[in-house]
């Protein structure tokens, strides 16, 4: 069953594929994460399919410079998918020629930004028809509506509704509840019937379909199990104790070449250990949770998996490479695959090497809130990545966001995570980087769960305090 929402969604991305199909070429723009990668792939493949010419770009993200530039290129019309809904206003001044196709939380002047909008009525978000971006529907699974709408009854597309769910994944919009809601179920269901997805309640941790079972548990974060996390011995002895060891002849085993029986035993027994520490009933239903499987992709590698498939995308995203990302969505199992394997291998080594650094360097305590600087001894386009992961190490408090730092061409870059016990709390890190590095004379913004902006260097110690006292009220209202 389709919501009023998606249908009103769907009659603006019908207004904005007419505008698109009148066009000689399109220019795409779209964001470098994995959101934003399947975004451009599906776009890519609906232009293609419909015939229509177009180039794309990717960037992190997207601020009056870079706006400025493409006012200057002078393209026919732009695209911009997983961004571009805080620069409404800088459209409608500029009178750009552009269709916007994102989740985020719309910036600019009311009357541009309303749902009736006259000024600029080619904006396809859901925080226009009442629907939250931030786990109701993602920046592909917009990009998905618009497709459709491209597609037109002949091709409507539903096939695409796979890099949606994977956009959705890497975008962390199961989170809050576990599992794909709102919006993105309606899509989930159209894959479903497409043939193209399955879902299914199983372990949730990461790596089943190319890690041995023993390295699942070692670097599982999410939840973190003390006892198990870091612990690649203590993971070994727990899976011959459940009965599922390995041998050097045979080799480790995937969690996918188990039998039902097999995966039984060691649910089981995660339960058992989890009950037997006095974990969390959260903490212990975190281990099972609904999962998304592409059908259409071989069993054993990334692709088959939406949340190890997000995870390569991420990979060439955050290492300038997104066009390699978009060709393995497109298909190349060969050259760009091969690449974006190369880039997920430097990736991990680089992950590993971030959580060293706050290993060694630790995290600054304050009231409400904790940050580490790493200067640029992290990537500031993992520092994000690097800060979520830092919940599973033991100098962190889960009970306080996070706030990773890191140096970069027009500022400090600032990554903030969250959890969903703090959200329930009162906290929104969307609200708290927007207004405080803005403050500050930076710019940011998000999600309520995690969110990311730039400041200036000199306002850095400045911004932590201001950042601190407002997620201090935040916490308290």
């Amino acid at each position: 069953m389709v919501s009023d929402t998606f249908n009103k969604l769907s009659e603006r991305a019908a207004l904005c594929a007419g505008k698109l199909k009148q066009a000689k070429t399109v220019h795409l723009v779209s964001h470098i994460d994995a959101d934003g990668i399947t975004s451009a792939a599906i776009m890519s493949l609906s232009f293609e399919r419909a015939g229509i010419d177009y180039t794309a770009e990717f960037v992190k993200k997207l601020d009056e410079r870079v706006m400025a530039r493409l006012l200057e290129e002078n393209h026919e019309l732009i695209v911009f998918t997983d961004l571009g809904s805080a620069m409404v206003d800088f459209i409608v001044d500029n009178s750009m020629a552009a269709v916007i196709a994102d989740h985020h939380q719309p910036g600019g002047r009311p009357e541009n930004i309303a749902p009736d909008s006259a000024a600029f009525p080619y904006h396809i978000n859901p925080h226009l028809f009442g629907a939250n971006g931030g786990f109701e529907i993602s920046g592909s699974g917009v990009s998905y509506i618009l497709a459709r709408e491209i597609g037109g009854k002949d091709m409507n597309n539903t096939d695409l509704a796979g890099l949606a769910i994977v956009g959705a994944i890497g975008d962390m919009q199961n989170r809050k509840y576990g599992k794909l809601v709102g919006l993105n179920r309606e899509i989930l269901e159209q894959g479903v019937e497409a043939g193209v997805l399955i879902n299914a309640l199983d372990l949730s941790l990461f790596g089943k379909q190319t890690r041995p079972i023993y390295r699942i548990l070692q670097y599982s974060s999410e939840p973190y199990l003390p006892g198990l996390t870091g612990d690649e011995e203590a993971c070994i002895r727990f899976l011959q104790n459940a009965g599922i060891g390995y041998s050097q002849r045979e080799g480790a085993k995937l969690w996918i070449e188990l039998s039902a029986d097999e995966r039984r035993a060691i649910i089981s027994a995660l339960m058992k250990f989890c009950d037997e520490r006095g974990f969390s009933s959260r903490r212990t239903q975190e281990l099972i949770r609904e999962c998304y499987t592409l059908l259409n992709e071989k069993e054993g590698t990334e692709m088959r998996d939406a949340s190890e498939y997000s995870t390569l995308l991420n990979a060439t995203g955050r290492y300038d490479k997104a066009g390699i990302g978009v060709r393995v969505c497109m298909g190349d199992r060969k050259e760009a695959l091969s690449d974006a394997r190369t880039l997920l291998s430097e990736h991990r080594k680089n992950l590993v090497n971030g959580l060293n650094f706050i290993r060694e360097n630790g995290v600054i305590q304050l009231e409400n809130i904790q940050y580490f600087y790493s200067g640029e001894e992290i990537k500031e386009t993992i520092v994000g990545i690097i800060a979520g992961m830092a919940t599973s190490l033991e100098n962190v408090d889960r009970k306080k966001p996070i706030i990773g730092m890191a140096d970069s061409e027009d500022g400090i870059k600032i990554s903030s995570r969250g959890t969903q016990d703090l959200i329930r709390r009162g906290m929104n890190l969307s609200k708290a980087m927007s207004e405080v590095t803005k403050a500050v004379g930076g710019a940011g913004g998000g999600h309520d769960i995690a969110a990311g902006g730039t400041i200036p260097p000199e306002q850095a110690d400045e911004f932590i305090v201001l950042l601190d006292e407002y997620i201090g009220r935040q916490l308290n209202q």
